[in-house]
């Protein structure tokens, strides 16, 4: 009679075969997350934590944005599998952070809005980024500036212009996230680009854009009129 745990590696040999034949594309979201908590749990059955993962966060983005805090408060997650997910979460980033870094920004556009969304869309506070930029508009840095809660994020135009003196840019682009899916910018968030954009001209630093990152879609300040 064959015994849970060999029904177990079946279970994970068949889903890795299919991942290798047929790719991501060939799997669901319940059988992806299942083969990256494997990883975690080599001998448990994940199949029961990766539903529970997804009936608490709705979709593998989320999952893998979420807080390492939200994460432990979900029954059967350990410190081994909130490591597993922060760390695919991780090299996600990096993938479409290499797409976009030492290129012109400006004429890779489509790869920094996908970039964009990876980093910022899922995530469950707004977090206020500058894509620092040199004078051939070739991104020679990303860097998080500011993170706040799930409506705000304080932002100073000091420092702004103060890191891209430090960097030596040429010009920048703002980027934030409005968790709450719709990235309409507030009056708030109009008030502070203007103030940073006009900072930064009094030194001769260009402000390109400010994009607001929601989930399915973005608004460029530019694209509005509101620069």
């Amino acid at each position: 009679m064959t015994n849970e745990p060999d029904l177990r590696a079946q279970h994970r040999a068949r889903l890795r075969r299919r991942f290798m034949d047929g790719g991501a594309a060939a799997m669901p979201d319940g059988e992806l997350l299942e083969l990256v908590l494997c990883r975690a749990l080599p001998r448990g059955d994940v199949k029961p934590l990766a539903r529970r993962l997804l009936a608490t966060f709705g979709d593998v983005n989320h999952v893998m944005a979420a807080t390492p805090d939200r994460l432990a408060g979900v029954p059967g997650v350990g410190p081994a599998v909130i490591e597993q997910i922060k760390i695919m979460e991780a090299l996600g980033h990096r993938m479409a952070r290499a797409r976009v870094l030492g290129r012109p920004v400006l004429s890779s556009w489509d790869a920094l809005l996908a970039y964009l969304r990876t980093a910022l869309a899922h995530q469950s506070v707004e977090r206020f980024r500058i894509l620092f930029l040199d004078r051939r508009n070739t991104l020679i840095a990303d860097e998080e500036l500011a993170r706040g809660t799930v409506d705000h994020v304080p932002v100073y135009p000091r420092e702004v212009v103060k890191r891209a003196l430090a960097l030596d840019a040429s010009a920048m682009i703002l980027v934030h996230n409005h968790p709450s899916g719709d990235p309409t910018p507030s009056e708030a968030d109009v008030t502070m680009t203007r103030a940073i954009r006009d900072a930064a001209g009094m030194l001769g630093i260009v402000l390109h854009d400010h994009l607001v990152v929601g989930k399915g879609r973005e608004v460029s300040f530019r694209a509005e009129g509101l620069l």
